[in-house]
């Protein structure tokens, strides 16, 4: 469905999370859009980006634009996937070479700097707003 965004409600800690706190995003690209094709690769990163900032009522997240926060991945169309297991985790993903959050790289050639960049955010107490319909 056009309104349908993408997100985990994963358990990210304790000893044994659930491997969808790792996986979601490039599971969700793997086989939506490069498996099974029924999403365009600017379809699916919308689902992950913009509409839910829109929805959840962050106007400077969701983009790539002047003044908005510089939340930005690189991967790889053609190699992106999830690893991670029951038995394993916290695997990370394969084909993310470089993962900015406000600004800080946070994955540097696929490998994690350390850097905790991200924060808590809070909605300015709005409710939930319903997305327009795209255009025909």
């Amino acid at each position: 469905h056009w309104s349908h965004t993408v997100g985990s409600d994963g358990i990210l800690v304790g000893d044994r999370p659930h491997p969808r706190g790792w996986g979601t995003f490039a599971r969700y690209f793997a086989v939506y859009v490069r498996e099974l094709g029924i999403l365009s690769w600017e379809q699916a990163v919308r689902k992950m980006t913009s509409l839910p900032a829109q929805r959840l009522g962050f106007p400077d997240r969701g983009l790539l634009r002047p003044g908005m926060a510089a939340d930005v991945t690189c991967l790889d169309p053609e190699t992106i996937r999830d690893t991670a297991t029951y038995e394993e985790p916290r695997r990370q993903p394969e084909g993310i070479a470089y993962v900015l959050v406000n600004g800080v790289v946070v994955v540097d050639d696929g490998r994690h700097t350390g850097a905790l960049a991200g924060r808590a955010l809070r909605a300015s107490g709005r409710r939930v707003s319903s997305p327009a319909p795209p255009a025909a």
